[in-house]
């Protein structure tokens, strides 16, 4: 019994099923695991009058969230590695904020998305990450690192919507009161544009859940050329399937634009991608590349960068101005599985 696999009520039901004992016994197990991070969660006073219950565990339960390899840090930023089962690895950052940190948390070992500015790209897909792979990065960050996680963005390497089910179960499990206590309006989604995926999780109507989206050139020839996905599912597809998606009341979808020298930081291409935003309502996240040997693209300036976000803001975009952090320990945008 894998538990960073269950939800709450799944561990319910094996508890029951397997054991003859129900939510008591799994409530207590789940805090002691989950957001306490026990290494010896039977001890919880909860199964003090069922040692054969105790017995029972013992042999059952697994813990697997993957070995914390190596931890590289860029001032307070946190990169780590961790080595799975099968000798894969995969990384994760824990990116300080104002009051607290945010999880870049990985969705696969590598990606087939193929974008052109992207190391984990290169790679391309070796597998899909378990459900216990996914949450295992969460219970490492603050159980074996000891940091204080508050928001959970799927940003790391892979494609979320690319292993829909499995990152659907964790974000679930990662929300759950009893554990992690992640809420939903701190966790975000981010895409290469799978529409597929997007009408998914419209459907499944997580209410506070959010949706960034990686654009960056907002005419169809330069996106297909940074990014294949395009080819399938074309800006105005995408533009329809947002129009579509159930957002709460003044909610905003997250653009993502990576500013590339010369490729797609011009100031038509800054009015392109205003007309591709309006109506939607967006806030847009402008980082600068990150520089990757071989893949042949520059960072921008800094006058580059404000010179783009002051025409979007001129055209009335929300713009936020991202600037590079751990880049030093290839743990920025586009960086990850770059040694």
């Amino acid at each position: 019994m894998n538990i960073l696999s269950l939800s709450l009520n799944q561990l319910v039901h094996r508890l029951e099923t397997a054991c003859g004992k129900g939510r008591f016994h799994a409530r207590a197990l789940y805090r002691e695991i989950y957001k306490n991070g026990n290494p010896d969660p039977l001890s919880a006073p909860e199964f003090a009058a069922s040692p054969k219950l105790v017995q029972n565990l013992e042999k059952s339960i697994r813990l697997e969230p993957g070995r914390v390899k190596e931890v590289f840090q860029d001032g307070s930023l946190t990169k780590f590695i961790t080595r799975l089962a099968d000798g894969l690895d995969i990384e994760s950052v824990i990116v300080p904020m104002n009051r607290y940190n945010t999880l870049c948390v990985s969705s696969q070992v590598g990606c087939r998305m193929g974008c052109a500015f992207c190391e984990t790209g290169r790679m391309g897909l070796k597998r899909n990450l378990k459900v216990s792979e996914i949450t295992g990065q969460l219970y490492n960050a603050r159980h074996i690192l000891k940091k204080q996680i508050k928001n959970i963005v799927f940003m790391g390497m892979g494609e979320p919507f690319d292993n829909f089910d499995a990152v659907m179960a964790a974000l679930q499990i990662m929300n759950e009161q009893t554990g992690f206590d992640i809420a939903l309006r701190h966790m975000t989604i981010s895409t290469a544009g799978l529409l597929p995926g997007i009408q998914k999780l419209a459907a499944m109507h997580l209410p506070g859940i959010r949706l960034a989206i990686s654009v960056n050139a907002a005419d169809n020839h330069t996106r297909s050329r940074l990014m294949p996905v395009n080819k399938a599912w074309p800006l105005e597809k995408l533009k329809e399937t947002l129009a579509e998606f159930p957002l709460p009341r003044k909610g905003t979808f997250l653009f993502e634009y990576i500013l590339i020298k010369g490729v797609n930081d011009l100031a038509a291409h800054a009015d392109l991608l205003a007309d591709f935003i309006h109506p939607l309502p967006v806030r847009l996240n402008l980082i600068p590349c990150n520089p990757v040997p071989g893949l042949g693209h520059e960072s921008p300036s800094d006058e580059d960068m404000n010179r783009f976000s002051q025409r979007l803001v001129e055209k009335d975009i929300f713009v936020i101005r991202r600037w590079s952090k751990g880049r030093s320990v290839s743990a920025g945008c586009g960086q990850l599985g770059q040694r």
